[in-house]
């Protein structure tokens, strides 16, 4: 049965996309969430994965060309007969010819064609053996189902199909036990999969030639030339019309608080080796900052709204954007309901967002959805920064570079001293429409206070 494939909704104000390149031809098999084609709109430039499993019968929107959402944009022959139509069409005038042939064969040596007729039933079995396919490939397409009901995306149950692995013995750390990237290879590198050897090494093989096409190169910003003009790419073009309107729309104020990182700067170091030992995940600065922002959320759910005409919506879960910044542009893929995850399940989130942002896996999904955005302009040295509001939230906290600075240190005596501590700068950009200079100024000092005092377990 036909399956249309249509053109995704990137994004809660998106209406449209550019289909930039194709990864399969009319014809060519592909099976269900394989990268299909790829897509730019003003959030993403991200792969497509197919629907369905089938035969891709026929592309109805080439390269370059820029529809509205939900548009068909091709057709998966779910049956395979898609493919099997090119073929017979083709073999047909030989068998056509081949009856007359066989014919006059029979017409003048009998004893051969009845030779033949021996022989026919003997090739046919051997016809019929492929319906041990679909028998081998049955339980991947029930692992897929069964992936699904256990919250998985289409990157993870394609790592456990190419490794042999049943995702009901993987953990999850996500929401509701979501498997992430970071949970199946932590899974993996404990040794999960040595259980199916063969099966794996067989999956590999068959999943190269179909892998190989939908791995695109690293892409990097294009060489340009001094005196040189160059149209800005949809992405850009998107992004600035986004940033104009965030100016417009929202009266933006900025402060900023000083915090003293020291305790987890020397917890960070104390404990980075150990992390990635037991959980296969870098220990990075962000989760500690997106744990801090949640804390304070908690008491000042205003930072965690946004404006709707003239109300205010505020949102009952905390989905955290974290700003990535790309060769080619930026991105904000988002952690959603990150409240409910723990300081592992926040890492590998975060971890796993940027990787497929910068290697353009991201899904729809991932980048829409933010009620709170956190950008990192410290991550290149920068003092600090004063960010835009990524609407439609009505704050950011932007995260300065961390640095070891001369700080006078009070002890419990009230004796003054010089101390060499490490030192990072939170800036809070917030709608004055709705956010009051009081209620922002005691959102950060939370902050600051949960980072300074920082008490919580990683693992």
């Amino acid at each position: 049965m036909p399956t249309d494939v249509i053109m995704p909704q990137m994004g809660e104000s998106i209406f449209e996309g550019t289909l930039t390149k194709w990864l399969k031809k009319p014809g060519e098999k592909v099976q269900r969430d394989e990268p299909l084609f790829e897509i730019s709109t003003d959030k993403v430039d991200a792969e497509i994965p197919a629907p369905a499993s089938g035969v891709l019968k026929e592309i109805k929107v080439q390269e370059g060309t820029t529809v509205q959402v939900n548009t068909v944009v091709a057709v998966i022959d779910a049956d395979g007969a898609g493919a099997a139509v090119p073929a017979p069409a083709k073999a047909a005038p030989a068998k056509a010819e081949a009856v007359p042939a066989k014919a006059e064969a029979a017409k003048a040596e009998p004893a051969e064609a009845a030779k033949a007729a021996e022989v026919a039933p003997k090739v046919a079995p051997p016809k019929a053996e492929p319906a041990r396919a679909p028998v081998v490939e049955m339980p991947a397409a029930v692992a897929h189902e069964e992936g699904e009901r256990i919250r998985s995306s289409p990157l993870v149950r394609k790592m456990a199909k190419e490794h042999g692995i049943d995702l009901r013995q993987v953990p999850g750390t996500g929401l509701e036990g979501r498997i992430t990237k970071e949970d199946i290879q932590a899974f993996i590198g404990r040794g999960g999969a040595a259980a199916a050897p063969a099966r794996a090494a067989v999956a590999q093989a068959a999943a190269a030639p179909a892998a190989a096409p939908a791995a695109p190169a690293p892409m990097r910003a294009p060489a340009v030339v001094p005196g040189e003009i160059v149209p800005m790419t949809a992405m850009r073009k998107k992004i600035a019309e986004h940033m104009i309107q965030s100016r417009r729309t929202s009266a933006h104020v900025h402060c900023v608080y000083e915090v003293d990182l020291t305790r987890i700067v020397k917890l960070r170091e104390r404990e980075k080796k150990n992390f990635e030992q037991r959980t296969g995940s870098r220990l990075t600065f962000m989760p500690f900052f997106v744990r801090a922002a949640i804390s304070a959320i908690r008491d000042w759910p205003i930072i965690n709204s946004s404006v709707e005409g003239e109300n205010i919506h505020y949102h009952r879960n905390i989905n955290v954007g974290i700003a990535v910044a790309l060769d080619w542009g930026l991105i904000v893929p988002v952690v959603k309901n990150a409240e409910e995850r723990n300081f592992l399940g926040l890492q590998r989130a975060i971890t796993d967002l940027g990787e497929r942002a910068r290697s353009k896996k991201l899904t729809p999904e991932d980048v829409q959805g933010a009620t709170f955005t956190i950008t990192n302009p410290g991550q290149f040295g920068a003092l600090f920064g004063l960010p835009i509001i990524n609407q439609p939230n009505v704050a950011i906290m932007g995260v300065g570079g961390i640095f070891k600075a001369p700080v006078v240190v009070t002890d419990e005596s009230g004796n003054d001293s010089i101390a060499i501590r490490s030192i990072v700068h939170l800036v809070l950009g917030y709608d004055h429409r709705v956010i009051d200079g009081a209620v922002a100024d005691k959102f950060m000092a939370q902050v600051k206070k949960y980072l300074e005092e920082w008490n919580e377990d990683i693992y």
